[in-house]
């Protein structure tokens, strides 16, 4: 009976990972790197937007050896780092590759005119230096390669990072007031966290705070919202953060348009480095418009066939409306009669980016107390602490307000 059963969602994760596999057309590109690091950031950044990648392991010099032999790729991404020479070594790659060729160059040198040399005068398409993020990779390389387009108001001000359940009660609130925290420490940036779950919205409940009125003018009648709009809504949770919530009545009907969205986030970015977006599953326009706006969508799920199914389901639509970066969130891994990993990756293509345990009890009792959960649970901490470096680039547990700057400078 269990063997039947276990045919049977194997069989359904099947259905689902060959609809996944159908929609999808191939993009050629290979790519050299030096590193896991590397490796792990490009193939997360290229996920559900280039397909047809190849990544072997070297630098720019296995790169010159392999393609004085085998045909040219669409694109080109090599690695220059510990080259002796890499001007010299990337003319001697343009000997043996095809013109219309887009190289893209990543490696260890941070210095501006290096950059400036390789992009503007040797006609290298991009240039990278490490660590690099999947968040990096989808954000500078992937338009490079795939012609992929986001909204464009998402690609000014402040990074918006939309935290969505595939279903509900999967643990997205959770999750998004953790890493608001989290972010806070890591970056010393400012973070926003606006949570639009009008009615029945839990990240005030997580933090003991009590929300103040005024989002759901905001939301519906955005030209109502001006710059005092900030002072009056939000609540102080610590000097660097800042949360944006509302209490509704559930009877209040409340709908939220797209216009009112881009205002509200539009005024967010102005004031905060970060704003992460607790978001209910998209179903209304102005719900589909949180997900347009976000530069890096974290779609949480839970190991169960469901969420496998909606998973595939958010991200095909969040590829459609060109939201930048999308990374899969495995909450409650290990719990009482969830799948293993091998049909979950079986299910979505690959494996979820980052997977947090099955930590019920410790969790419960932080919302209960109204503390974070990141002081309550440990194992809990180092994925969050995963989750913000995917999201940032700061270091897990490091405080790196200069990679923030420099982040900024790039995205200008």
């Amino acid at each position: 009976m269990l063997d039947n059963s276990l045919d049977t969602v194997a069989s359904e994760i099947g259905s689902v990972a060959a609809t996944r596999d159908s929609s999808h057309a191939r993009v050629p590109v290979l790519a050299f790197v030096a590193d896991d690091e590397t490796e792990t950031a490009l193939r997360g950044g290229f996920l559900n937007t280039v397909e047809g990648v190849e990544i072997r392991r070297g630098t720019v010099l296995h790169a010159i050896k392999y393609l004085a032999k085998e045909p040219t790729p669409r694109a080109l991404v090599v690695d220059i780092t510990g080259v002796a020479n890499p001007l010299y070594e990337l003319d001697n790659l343009a000997g043996v590759c095809a013109p219309d060729v887009r190289v893209l160059v990543v490696g260890d040198d941070h210095d501006v005119g290096f950059y400036r040399e390789l992009v503007r005068n040797m006609g290298v398409a991009e240039y990278l230096h490490k660590p690099l993020t999947r968040e990096h990779v989808a954000r500078l390389l992937v338009p490079q390669i795939a012609g992929v387009t986001m909204d464009v108001a998402a690609s000014r001000g402040g990074n918006v990072i939309t935290v969505c359940g595939v279903r509900g009660g999967v643990g997205t609130t959770t999750i998004a007031v953790n890493l608001a925290l989290h972010l806070t420490s890591t970056t010393r940036g400012h973070v926003a966290l606006l949570d639009l779950h009008l009615g029945q919205g839990t990240a005030a409940l997580m933090l003991g705070v009590k929300p103040e009125g005024g989002l759901r003018i905001a939301l519906e009648q955005p030209e109502r919202a001006d710059a005092l709009f900030l002072d009056r809504v939000s609540v102080e949770v610590n000097d660097r953060l800042r949360l944006i919530a509302a209490d509704e009545a559930l009877d209040s009907m409340a709908s939220p348009t797209p216009d009112g969205i881009k205002v509200v986030l539009d005024l967010l970015r102005r004031r905060f480095n970060y704003i992460v977006l607790d978001a209910p599953i998209p179903t209304a326009p102005g719900e589909i418009q949180a997900l347009r706006s976000a530069r890096h969508l974290l779609a949480v799920m839970v190991p169960d066939l469901a969420s496998i199914r909606d998973a595939v389901r958010l991200r095909e639509l969040a590829a459609s409306l060109g939201t930048n970066q999308t990374t899969l969130v495995l909450n409650r891994f290990g719990m009482q009669g969830g799948l293993k990993m091998p049909l979950i990756e079986q299910g979505l293509g690959a494996k979820p980016a980052i997977q947090i345990p099955e930590l019920g009890k410790q969790l419960g009792r932080a919302a209960n107390l109204g503390k974070p959960a990141l002081d309550e649970c440990a194992p809990f901490r180092r994925a969050i602490a995963l989750l913000a470096q995917e999201v940032s680039g700061a270091a897990a547990g490091h405080a790196n307000s200069r990679s923030m700057f420099g982040w900024r400078l790039r995205r200008r």
